[in-house]
């Protein structure tokens, strides 16, 4: 997300950077590229007005003037304008699930926006994470296999789901379910409301029924962050008849411009508490002002990078790993996992757009270099070897890797590229082993792997700077310099 409004300000900002002192006309200028780049990416006029007024009043002020290092400065104004834009400081805005049992959720939006799968996703994270016992209900009469669906869903991730009852209207069915959620013991109820493919009258009194009916604490409007401005407009509308508390972007994994989300608090003035990116079950991430400021301006997210980290690692796999490793042992069931871990935390891609610095270098990269089936192939590449081949890499010679090659559907090539990467690994390991600290990026305690060691990752070469020897793996050789994961499996 915002990839393409990152790319457009990290260049004006460059020109600032390089620059000593600045004067007005300077931040005039940059400020009206940034104008440009604001409005590119979809973002409402008057928000963009109001942005801009915002970062000039403070950036043409004494404290740029005499700064030190003024372009910083500037950048530090248009950041804490963003954060301010996009919700101000401080944590996440929670749900607000803390009274009487049951809490009931009610999910609105337009047909096509995601708002069923948004559904089991906030079940799920209430599940997993708050461990809450939640109930879904289907309250879609009219769209075919709509109740169906969230049933399925309700399977794949262990959440109960209502009974179906043909026939029934949704008002019914908001009845029904509050019955059954009281009966049950369940802590939430989130009802998955109809939508229509355009707003309209009968929708908007249906809905406002069922808010009569259930009186929930969280009325959530779901938009696709890939219809931009009619994104806002829509939630526009849905705020003036319907006692809104939050917003949920979908597909945001999809949308490179990001105008929909740096609208919408501004116009609605509600705040966007999840941000939806993926299919799978968890890819649903609390919307966190200050962390997105972040991603925009290409300072990264490494704070979002341990999370997802937590989430998807097993502690007591990984502490199993780094004791191993401390050992100076590494083989290719190790690599596998790791792998593995590297996809689940998001892939090269996911990964890279979280670390500092990683836009500057993206015209470095082909898509094919950040494409997670180079990972995938390299697993594959793995699971055609033996046992015994996995536990000693010293046994493949030219006529087994030609047989691998062949199992897995590569060229000997790509096996020969992948033992060269564990190779480097199992050394760095060794290494580790000796009480050698492998040097990576400044400050971040052994060092967070850098840009290029994803790029040459993407390329099966080796990952120098890497320490092998953490609690939290999920790259090859581990994210140094971070805690560990407290996750089971």
């Amino acid at each position: 997300m915002f990839e393409a409004l990152t790319e457009r300000l990290g260049g004006v900002f460059d020109k600032l950077t390089g620059r000593g002192a600045l004067s007005e006309a300077d931040v005039d200028a940059a400020l009206r590229e940034v104008r440009v780049a604001l409005l590119e990416a979809d973002v409402a006029l008057p928000v963009v007005k109001d942005f801009i007024a915002k970062v000039r009043t403070e950036a043409v002020g004494e404290n740029v003037i005499k700064a030190v290092k003024p372009g910083q400065q500037v950048i530090k104004i248009v950041y804490d304008t963003l954060v301010e834009t996009l919700g101000g400081e401080g944590p996440p805005e929670g749900l607000r699930i803390h009274g009487e049992p049951p809490n009931v959720i009610m999910m609105a939006g337009l047909q096509g926006s995601g708002k069923t799968t948004t559904t089991a996703k906030i079940a799920n994270r209430l599940t997993k994470t708050e461990r809450k016992r939640v109930l879904m209900a289907s309250l879609d009469t009219r769209r075919p296999a709509a109740m169906e669906q969230l049933s399925t869903l309700g399977k794949s991730i262990g959440v109960d789901v209502l009974p179906i009852v043909a026939g029934q209207p949704p008002a019914e069915i908001a009845k029904r379910a509050l019955t059954a959620a009281r009966l049950g013991g369940h802590d939430v109820l989130i009802l998955d409301t109809a939508g229509r493919t355009t707003l309209d009258e009968e929708m908007m009194l249906e809905a406002a029924s069922i808010a009569q009916i259930a009186k929930p604490g969280e009325v959530l409007l779901v938009a696709d962050s890939l219809t931009g401005q009619d994104a806002v407009e829509t939630a526009k509308r849905f705020h003036e008849r319907l006692p809104l508390t939050g917003l949920v972007l979908t597909r945001a994994d999809g949308d490179g411009r990001g105008g929909a989300a740096l609208s919408m608090r501004a116009v609605t003035g509600l705040p966007i508490k999840f941000l939806g990116a993926g299919e799978r079950p968890d890819a649903l991430e609390p919307f966190d002002a200050a962390r997105i400021a972040g991603r925009i301006l290409d300072r990264g997210d490494i704070v979002g990078l341990v999370e997802k980290a937590v989430e998807q690692v097993d502690r007591d796999e990984a502490e199993k790993l780094a004791k191993k490793m401390a050992k100076g042992r590494f083989d290719f069931d190790d690599m596998e996992k790791q792998l593995n871990q590297l996809i689940q935390i998001g892939g090269l891609k996911g990964v890279m757009g979280m670390l500092p610095g990683a836009q500057k270098i993206k015209s470095q990269i082909s898509e094919a270099q950040l494409d997670d089936r180079q990972l995938n192939r390299q697993i594959g590449i793995i699971r055609s070897m033996t046992k015994a081949e996995r536990a000693k890499p010293d046994l493949l010679n030219g006529r087994r890797r030609a047989r691998i090659a062949k199992g897995a559907g590569v060229e000997v090539v790509e096996v020969n590229r992948l033992l060269k990467m564990h190779r480097n690994m199992a050394d760095m390991a060794k290494a580790m082993g000796k009480g050698k600290m492998p040097f990576g990026m400044p400050g971040m305690g052994g060092g967070m792997p850098s840009p290029e060691a994803l790029k040459q990752l993407g390329s099966g070469k080796s990952l120098p700077g890497l320490n092998p020897h953490s609690a939290l793996p999920g790259l090859p050789g581990g994210l140094p310099g971070l805690p560990g994961s407290n996750k089971k499996s």
